[in-house]
C-alpha cells in the first residue's frame, strides 16, 4: 500500500481496490510522510488527496492525524508499529495514530487525545479505541536500554528483552481517561503471521507497508458503504 516501500508499482492500485469495497474514493486520502515523531495534524476538507498519488504531496513530519470533518479518509502504514484508531463515542470526531515505540515514547497518544480536547471537545472518557495487527511482546525483542525509555512494558526472558507495544499503548490511554472497555485489540502479531502482515522485523528493507484507514462517513456515505 505504500507508495515510498517495498514494491510499489501496484500501489495506487491496491489502495483503489481495497477501498472500493467500502465506497471510499482512494484519490481522497490524506497520508503523512511518518517520521517516528510525536506531531499531530488536524485535517480538513481542504487537506483531501494529501499523498493519496503521489508520496511527496504527503503530509511532512506527522504520524497521527485528527478530524471532525465527513468524507475524509486518513491512513497512515505500518509493518510491524501499531496502528491506534480513535472514535468518538459521542461527538463525531475520528483519530488515527502511527504508534511506533519512538512515537510511544515521544508522548504521541497523549499529544493526539489533548489535540482532540482542545479542537473539538472531545473527553478521553467518550473515546473508543482499536489496536490494529503489530508485533507483540512475544516476539518485539529489545536492548536493555529500553529501560530508559520506558517504566513499563518490558520483559527480560533469557537475558533478553521484549517491549510490550500494546500494553505501553493501553497503560498511556488508561492514564489520559480512556475507559478500559472501550480499548479494542485485534491480537494479532505481525511477526507471528508475517505470511499474512508485513513485518519489517522479519523481512527488512524490502519489506512492504499495510495501510489502515479511518473516516467519518457522511449520512448519505453510510448508506452507500451499507449497499
Amino acid at each position: 500500500m505504500s507508495l515510498n516501500y517495498g514494491k510499489a508499482g501496484d500501489s495506487i492500485t491496491n489502495r483503489k481496490d481495497f477501498l472500493d469495497k467500502f465506497g471510499v474514493d482512494y484519490r481522497d486520502l490524506v497520508c503523512a510522510k511518518q517520521t517516528h515523531g510525536s506531531h499531530v495534524e488536524c485535517i480538513g476538507p481542504v487537506d483531501k488527496g494529501r499523498g493519496a498519488l503521489a508520496y511527496d504531496d504527503a503530509i511532512a513530519d506527522t504520524d497521527a492525524f485528527i478530524t471532525a470533518s465527513f468524507n475524509v479518509p486518513l491512513a497512515i502504514f505500518t509493518a510491524d508499529c501499531l496502528p491506534i484508531f480513535l472514535h468518538g463515542q459521542s461527538i463525531p470526531v475520528v483519530g488515527i495514530i502511527h504508534g511506533g515505540w519512538r512515537s510511544l515514547h515521544k508522548g504521541i497518544i497523549r499529544k493526539t487525545i489533548q489535540l482532540m480536547a482542545e479542537k473539538f471537545n472531545m473527553p478521553a472518557s467518550g473515546l473508543h479505541i482499536g489496536f490494529g495487527p503489530s508485533i507483540r511482546k512475544c516476539c518485539y525483542e529489545v536492548g536493555e536500554e529500553f529501560n530508559d525509555y520506558f517504566t513499563q512494558g518490558l520483559t527480560e526472558k533469557n537475558k533478553r528483552y521484549y517491549l510490550d507495544l500494546t500494553g505501553v499503548a493501553k497503560k498511556q490511554l488508561l492514564s489520559l481517561g480512556v475507559k478500559e472497555e472501550y480499548i479494542f485489540d485485534s491480537q494479532i502479531c505481525t511477526f507471528c503471521r508475517s505470511n499474512e502482515f508485513f513485518s519489517y522485523r522479519k523481512e527488512g528493507n524490502s519489506s512492504g507497508r499495510m495501510m489502515s484507514v479511518i473516516m467519518l462517513p457522511s449520512i448519505g456515505q453510510r448508506e452507500a458503504m451499507a449497499l
